[in-house]
């Protein structure tokens, strides 16, 4: 049964998007990213506008969000002290990446843009991802390369020089909010830009970067997203109307109960599954997307 989207303009089946939903919000509750990155690619790939794909999705993640930081929040698994200087970074973020995607659909390269991020970031990110928490997991966890350990002491070395060394109880590290802020507010841009809650790029850098315990990230990666996919969308609905309620409403209503089944699923998988769980989705997408570039345009 097909059903009209007000804003795209577009029939799609109620029932796949339902489906679309419950994948997000099972992911959501497994490793705590919203899902934006999986939601956006498959909203377009059925033929939603990417700028509506977007914004909707912003919309739903923050329903998701909140139910998943809920759950984690019962269970002691959020960082608060954390969450907040991540929010304030990205909000902030998030009303410059409205802005630039206003400019960007005014000069019409939106879309190529989207994808161009998506193929970059989540490739990277996602072999790095898979590599490590393969070795992890089949290997024992052997020990970093060379290379890795001194790009990580030289990491610890700057980032002990960064002024307000602050102690996080809840995660059990010592750093500045400068860190936590620009990491934040990265995810700000990239949940106006790509639609997505930038959880594939906070909770690697959460976990290998600020060194905080992964079932804290977790809890505390969907407590900060859920403000401000909150915000961006209602940004994007104001300044660029691109947020479609039917859509938003149908991703809502399939994510909510797989967000549950998640957050219990994911309480009892050893930390290095996962990561490798949330890699092997970043790598899918960025492989469709990626053949999305190359493939001839159709008829």
């Amino acid at each position: 049964m097909d059903v009209l989207l007000p804003i795209a303009h577009l029939d799609v089946n109620f029932v796949l998007i339902l489906l679309y939903g419950a994948l997000v919000g099972l992911l959501s509750g497994l490793v705590g990213v919203g899902g934006g990155f999986l939601i956006t690619p498959l909203l377009i790939f059925t033929g939603v506008p990417p700028i509506v794909a977007v914004s909707s999705g912003a919309a739903q993640m923050a329903v998701t969000s909140t139910l998943g930081a809920y759950l984690h929040w019962r269970r002691g698994g959020i960082d608060f002290k954390m969450g907040w200087i991540l929010l304030a970074g990205s909000w902030a973020g998030g009303g410059l990446g409205v802005y630039l995607t206003m400019l960007l659909l005014r000069t019409g390269h939106f879309e190529r843009v989207l994808v161009l991020l998506y193929v970059v970031l989540l490739g990277f990110i996602g072999v790095s991802m898979l590599i490590e928490s393969a070795r992890a997991v089949f290997r024992g966890g052997p020990p970093a390369a060379p290379e890795a350990s001194a790009a990580q002491s030289r990491w610890q070395i700057w980032a002990a020089r960064l002024p307000w060394q602050t102690q996080f109880p809840a995660s059990g590290v010592r750093l500045s909010p400068i860190g936590p802020l620009l990491l934040g507010a990265t995810g700000g841009v990239l949940t106006s830009l790509m639609g997505v809650g930038g959880g594939f790029i906070m909770v690697p850098m959460m976990i290998y970067v600020l060194k905080m315990p992964t079932k804290i990230v977790v809890g505390t990666s969907l407590f900060q997203l859920l403000f401000t996919a909150a915000a961006v969308s209602v940004m994007q609905a104001a300044i660029n109307h691109s947020v479609d309620p039917v859509l938003a409403l149908l991703l809502v209503l399939g994510s909510v109960p797989a967000t549950v089944l998640g957050a219990r699923i994911g309480a009892h998988l050893p930390a290095e599954k996962l990561r490798l769980i949330l890699a092997l989705a970043v790598v899918a997408i960025a492989v469709k997307m990626t053949l999305s570039l190359v493939a001839p345009p159709g008829p």
